[in-house]
């Protein structure tokens, strides 16, 4: 995922976070019970962070490429899709098989924090190299 495909998603997710946002507040509230309307705020929570984290490291990587920020990013946006979507469908569909789907987000959420971290580090011993 380069800097421009991070964009290009990182402005997709936002959109759906945003109309979702207004879908679940005016309408599936109404229709949603107390279980259903927290994972679709959980969801959507964890979307809008990752979501201004995928958009950070594509400016990020329009200064310096890294490997660590391109993956890190990937995960990210995996962790989305697969996180945030999965709550989603469990609010939506009440199938529990959704329910194994969301850690697996998790995970990619946590490793692609730790790849960010990496490559932040690694910048830093660039910089120190430089002087």
């Amino acid at each position: 995922m380069r800097s421009r495909a991070m964009l290009v998603f990182a402005a997709v997710s936002g959109l759906i976070y945003v109309a979702l946002g207004a879908f679940g507040a005016h309408l599936l509230s109404q229709t949603l019970g107390e279980l259903e309307l927290a994972w679709l705020k959980t969801g959507l929570e964890y979307q809008g962070f990752h979501t201004l984290a995928v958009m950070a490291l594509a400016v990020a990587m329009q200064r310096n490429a890294s490997v660590w920020f391109y993956w890190s990013g990937a995960l990210l946006a995996i962790g989305i899709v697969l996180f945030s979507g999965s709550l989603y469908c469990l609010a939506l569909s009440h199938l529990r098989l959704w329910v194994y789907i969301t850690p697996i987000g998790g995970a990619c959420f946590l490793a692609g924090w730790i790849l960010m971290l990496i490559g932040a580090l690694r910048l830093k011993k660039k910089a120190d190299r430089r002087e």
